[in-house]
């Protein structure tokens, strides 16, 4: 499901989805994106991501902050595996496991939640 998720985004360099579960349930979702109001279009005139495009990671995130939900003790299901910034909220909002199934080409996002006690699991081959 993150998968077909992900296809949402706009974006044209990488479509990115997540699923935050709970208790079996699909609590929170995202893909990566533009904040609301603005137009959809991802990439610059040179082809590279604007400094303003959210991940899919923190707009699930985002999405259950402004819900009755909590993700204390959710897994978080992920596309591409999460990046620094996106590994701070991940933690700070209490998620205790993450799968992804690409990943990245820095990989301190994932080191930071190891080391911060959350389960991180890549499966690659998974049949998403």
């Amino acid at each position: 499901m993150a998968v077909e998720w992900g296809k949402l985004s706009y974006c044209k360099r990488r479509q990115v989805g997540a699923l935050i579960v709970k208790d079996r349930t699909i609590i929170s979702d995202g893909y990566n994106g533009t904040p609301s109001g603005f137009k959809n279009c991802c990439e610059d005139d040179d082809g590279l991501t604007k400094w303003y495009v959210l991940h899919a990671e923190a707009n699930a995130i985002s999405k259950v902050a402004t819900s009755t939900q909590s993700a204390r003790g959710a897994t978080l299901y992920v596309t591409l595996s999460p990046c620094r910034e996106c590994s701070k909220l991940i933690h700070q909002c209490g998620i205790i496991r993450v799968v992804y199934k690409e990943k990245y080409n820095d990989l301190s996002g994932v080191k930071f939640l190891k080391k911060a006690g959350v389960t991180v699991d890549y499966i690659p081959n998974l049949n998403w």
